[in-house]
């Protein structure tokens, strides 16, 4: 499940839609979020749209049964429109926390943090 995630990290961190595709399971459940691998493609490539530099670190993994927990740091420069906000150039550097349901290798169910870190960081005043 370790090397699972890890490679899993690998095509996202590649920015590779297509490499994701596999990892996910075409109805996939997730929460506040719509649900199928389409809508997860279609919000990581908005991501990936918004911060072409985007990148996520592991900083840790449990894994039990047919769960995979991860916190990870995600961090890139804000350079194209995301979730309605325009372009800051901020950089940006964010805590993740996500819980990933696998059946045969794909990930049929996902919860994790919302990403108001994120934009907290791109909307509130710098100091």
């Amino acid at each position: 499940m370790h090397e699972w995630f890890a490679d899993y990290i690998d095509a996202a961190n590649r920015h590779d839609l297509e490499a994701i595709r596999g990892f996910v399971h075409a109805e996939v459940r997730r929460a506040h979020r719509p649900a199928g691998v389409e809508a997860w493609l279609a919000d990581l490539a908005d991501l990936f749209h918004a911060f072409p530099d985007w990148r996520w670190r592991i900083i840790q993994v449990v894994a039990e049964d047919d769960r995979v927990a991860a916190h990870v740091r995600g961090s890139g420069t804000h350079a194209g429109v995301w979730e309605g906000i325009a372009p800051t150039r901020r950089h940006v550097n964010v805590a993740e926390f996500a819980v990933y349901t696998l059946t045969a290798g794909r990930v049929t169910a996902f919860s994790g943090s919302e990403p108001f870190e994120l934009r907290a960081q791109l909307t509130e005043p710098r100091v």
